[in-house]
């Protein structure tokens, strides 16, 4: 993990109330698929932690919601040139086997972005069928690079594009079909423990990167504790925010 001095490249409007964020550090910073980055918004005491999509070489993208105060700023205030403040590269990311050849990902909302950063480090080797779920045909984005899998469908909660119904729904109508060796996934909590349910028992691991609010990025606030099944606690930034899906309570 490193702070950094980036420069703003680009901050723009990509779909409704998302933006796009990149930025250029000094010096190539690898980042494994579903690790984030904590983005400092001047005025604001925590920073805005952000999940990286996209790193190549010195410059990153992240993409973002605006949700409150601090990302309203960080739309507003940050253009072109500007200076900010990261740290990255945060958290444990995605790790598939080498002989986990079909890889199934299962995003919905926000939770799309760090699932971006994996289709592009593993579609290039293996076998990637995708199943995205958004609001409607206003909130889809980054179609450009959900396109890189094998196979992506498009899911809509009011169908106005694509499959009618959530990115787990989608998936599963298709899931004798795929046979996936493994299954990555990011979305909200509601989700997650469908895509949990439907799975139980097919004996496929599961991994999920959880949503959870941060207050530093690096473990040592606990303001972004789970509960895993064992009746323990882990940190989402620290000890993930990637987990196998039947080690945390959802």
């Amino acid at each position: 993990m490193r702070e950094v001095t980036a420069t703003v490249l680009e901050n723009k409007r990509i779909a409704d109330e998302v933006y796009m964020l990149t930025f250029a550090t000094e010096d190539e910073i690898p980042v494994r698929p579903g690790q984030f980055c904590m983005v400092g918004v001047g005025g604001f005491p925590l920073r805005r932690p952000i999940a990286v999509c996209k790193a190549e070489g010195e410059r990153i993208t992240v993409c973002y919601r605006l949700k409150g105060s601090g990302t309203r700023a960080l739309a507003r205030e940050y253009k072109q040139g500007e200076k900010l403040s990261v740290l990255l590269p945060l958290g444990n990311g995605f790790y598939v086997k080498e002989n986990e050849e079909r890889v199934a990902v299962v995003g919905g909302g926000v939770g799309i972005f760090p699932l971006i950063a994996a289709i592009r480090a593993y579609s290039k080797t293996k076998h990637v069928y995708s199943y995205m779920g958004f609001r409607n045909r206003a909130a889809l984005c980054m179609e450009y690079e959900l396109m890189r899998s094998e196979k992506l469908v498009v899911a809509t909660d009011d169908g106005s594009i694509g499959f009618h119904g959530t990115a787990v729904q989608a998936f599963m109508r298709e899931y004798d079909e795929v046979k996936p060796d493994v299954v990555l996934a990011c979305g909200p909590a509601p989700m997650l423990r469908a895509l949990k349910v439907a799975m139980e028992g097919k004996g496929v691991p599961v991994y999920v990167s959880l949503e959870e609010r941060m207050g530093c990025g690096i473990g040592a606030c606990l303001v972004c504790v789970c509960e895993t099944t064992g009746g323990a606690h882990a940190r989402v930034c620290k000890d993930g925010p990637v987990f196998e899906i039947n080690d945390v309570v959802l």
